[in-house]
């Protein structure tokens, strides 16, 4: 099979489209051929050395795809590992399973979700990493609620658009920046009812006229370096800065101090992981994540599908900011 391997951490040239032995599927596993692998800022993490890995090893964590072969210990057990009753050619997906960027995939049934009839792969795929993360971020994280005011980096991206569509759907009012005027009408439509030009304002200070001065109840920052001091000076007092991404670079030494003076704030630096400790707290956020796409309140926006030898360019153009939506990528096979 081809996969998208780094033998050496660096920039998009690293990426080498490699023949690998189609995995072995263990006797507790699944073995997926992927319809659709994700691109998310992590693998590009990954692939930099910022999040180390052992090399050589095969990006991506987030993929769909229907189930091939199933473990001779699952085989017949009804409700192994969760989920209950799969077989040969169910159609699952996965938020964490690294070594996505690939023909195929073994993993267990634990790391994955059975994705119900009417929802596409592109979809199902879009739904994952970055549909979970937003999920736990409004919910877990930070329990939106009727009236708060939330500050959305990046609202154009991929989780940004997401973030906009379920904090306007539990009742908060969403304050998103952007980088261009079309990616301010994406945001627009998702639900932002105030948009900034990080570009061209103050974002901290516009957040302010916006809010009569209070500020908002949480930041959403998946941008790093160059957004944290704007987050933190756009929260009111007791706000929560959310700090999950590190898209332009990581966020520099802090001096913990300060956020007393900024007015008694709290900063978190959640992952996905810890808010998909048990199977059923992944499936509870599947399938209010796949509700939504089916009662039609939540759209999934797709920026581009790129072949697999493609990855270099898809990581390209999401480091470049160039797209908005989801990026995939999909195995020729």
């Amino acid at each position: 099979m081809r996969a998208v391997q780094v033998g050496q951490y660096g920039g998009t040239e690293v990426l080498a489209v490699t023949d690998l032995p189609v995995p072995m599927c263990g006797p507790d596993q699944l073995l997926v051929k992927v319809q659709a692998a994700g691109v998310n800022f992590i693998d590009t993490y990954q692939r930099s050395g910022l999040y180390p890995l052992p090399t050589p090893f095969t990006l991506g964590r987030e993929g769909c795809g229907e189930v091939i072969e199933v473990g001779t210990n699952i085989a017949g057990n009804v409700g192994i590992a969760g989920n209950v009753g799969i077989a040969v050619g169910a159609f699952v997906a996965w938020p964490a399973v690294q070594g996505s960027y690939a023909e195929y995939v073994a993993l267990s049934p634990s790391d994955c979700v059975v994705v119900p009839a009417g929802v596409d792969s592109n979809t199902a795929c879009a739904a994952m990493l970055q549909g979970m993360t937003a999920h736990y971020l409004v919910t877990s994280v930070f329990d939106i609620k009727t009236g708060d005011f939330a500050l959305v980096h990046a609202a154009a991206g991929g989780v940004g658009l997401l973030l906009c569509q379920m904090i306007v759907a539990r009742g908060g009012t969403v304050i998103g920046t952007v980088s261009t005027d079309d990616k301010a009408q994406l945001a627009h439509a998702a639900g932002a009812e105030h948009v900034i030009r990080y570009d061209h304002e103050d974002i901290a200070a516009r957040v302010h006229e916006i809010t009569g001065g209070a500020g908002v109840e949480v930041a959403y920052d998946g941008v790093g370096a160059a957004t944290f001091e704007a987050s933190l000076k756009s929260l009111k007092r007791r706000g929560l800065m959310v700090t999950f991404g590190n898209a332009s670079g990581p966020v520099p030494p802090f001096e913990l101090l300060r956020l007393s003076g900024l007015g008694s704030l709290s900063i978190i630096r959640p992952t996905l992981n810890d808010y998909i400790v048990t199977h059923e707290e992944m499936q509870w956020r599947a399938d209010e994540l796949f509700a939504g796409v089916a009662n039609g309140s939540l759209h999934f926006s797709i920026g581009g599908t790129y072949p697999l030898s493609d990855a270099a360019q898809a990581h390209s153009d999401l480091e470049g900011r160039l797209t908005s939506g989801k990026l995939l990528l999909i195995p020729e096979h």
